[in-house]
């Protein structure tokens, strides 16, 4: 099977790390074929920058400098038949594999959908990890529309979000939820009493009166007992949450934040000044990229008990908490376009009108 459309996966070995991931977000994959003298040189996955990022690695350094190793990285030859491919694709779970010739030359590329015509995510092994929604909140951002309904039940497409959320746990093997809620609550209620013969449970935290982002997990200190996820209502990311949990374990954290990369661009010439107000340098229209916090985390039990009873309490507060004590609170990137947060009515209206 030949497909010639490929040429928009390149980028060459020397564009930064931040042209990879919004190279990346544009064409939305995750994986990229690097290219030397229109040759091929390596592969770069959204992993590895994920990696990078974790190690403080900047991103304006070339992407040259994170790449695996030829013996990581999974090519074809023009020499390999296809049930061959086909074996190591669903062996590696390969968004898509380069053929290459003798010369290192790319004479087609083979994608997943086409070669293996199944999802990948059916054939990762799954977590079966308790599951925490904050739809809680009157959704004041969403106004007028969170007037008539809570912001969990605000649609994209034919289903509310949260209805989303739970469904991308879901794929990778969660099965236990609990949904805090107070504002609004009897209509998520309803909303799932109505589903029949769902794969997963429903368990409600109910708040008496607004706790914050964290403060009703203290109703579930006797309930959860192993390593959760914690989410807010108004966000969908594009991620392999199970890549996050083994960050999360591997680092040995308490406390795990995902984070979207965002960029600014700045419009003005900035300068800089030093000794009696000489220019030492001007930077014309700078870009700047930050991690901001995406409303997902992964928590360890024990931290329940470190969240007052019955007082309104932030999750950042909890982060400061663990961090005053040399607590150890991790933060996992993911591209800028890989987040969804519906929680601004401009936003959500690009969105749904996009959705459509």
């Amino acid at each position: 099977m030949e497909n010639k459309n490929y040429e928009n996966l390149f980028i060459p070995f020397n564009h930064t790390i931040l042209d990879a991931i919004k190279k990346m977000d544009q064409i939305k994959r995750k994986l990229l074929i690097v290219v030397k003298d229109n040759k091929f040189y390596s592969l770069l996955s959204i992993g590895d920058i994920q990696r990078a990022i974790i190690k403080g690695i900047g991103f304006d350094n070339p992407i040259e400098k994170i790449l695996r190793t030829k013996n990581k990285i999974k090519v074809a030859t023009d020499n390999d038949d296809l049930a061959t491919v086909k074996e190591t694709m669903l062996r590696f779970r390969t968004e898509f594999m380069p053929v290459i010739d003798s010369q290192n030359n790319i004479v087609n590329v083979l994608f997943w959908d086409d070669i293996i015509g199944l999802k990948k995510t059916g054939l990762d092994e799954k977590i079966d990890l308790p599951v925490v929604i904050m739809a809680g909140g009157e959704g004041t951002r969403l106004k007028p529309l969170t007037n008539i309904i809570p912001k969990a039940l605000v649609p994209l497409g034919e289903k509310p979000i949260i209805q989303m959320i739970i469904e991308s746990f879901v794929e990778i093997g969660c099965n236990q939820f609990y949904i805090s809620v107070n504002y609004k609550k009897e209509m998520i209620k309803q909303y799932f009493r109505n589903i029949k013969n769902r794969p997963y449970q429903v368990s409600y935290i109910e708040e008496q009166k607004p706790l914050g982002t964290a403060g009703s997990l203290y109703l579930l200190k006797k309930q959860i007992n192993s390593t959760f996820f914690v989410s807010n209502c108004d966000v969908l990311i594009d991620q392999d949450y199970r890549e996050v949990y083994k960050y999360h374990k591997e680092n040995k954290n308490e406390l795990t934040i995902v984070s979207a990369l965002h960029h600014y661009e700045i419009p003005y010439g900035i300068l800089e000044t030093g000794n009696d107000g000489l220019l030492t340098r001007i930077s014309e229209k700078p870009q700047i990229t930050f991690q901001v916090n995406t409303g997902l985390y992964v928590l360890e039990p024990h931290l329940l008990e470190e969240v007052p009873p019955n007082e309104f309490f932030h999750i950042t507060n909890l982060i400061e908490n663990i961090k005053q004590r040399n607590g150890r609170v991790g933060v996992f990137p993911v591209s800028e376009k890989s987040w969804i947060d519906i929680g601004k009515w401009k936003a959500y209206q690009e969105l749904f009108n996009k959705l459509g």
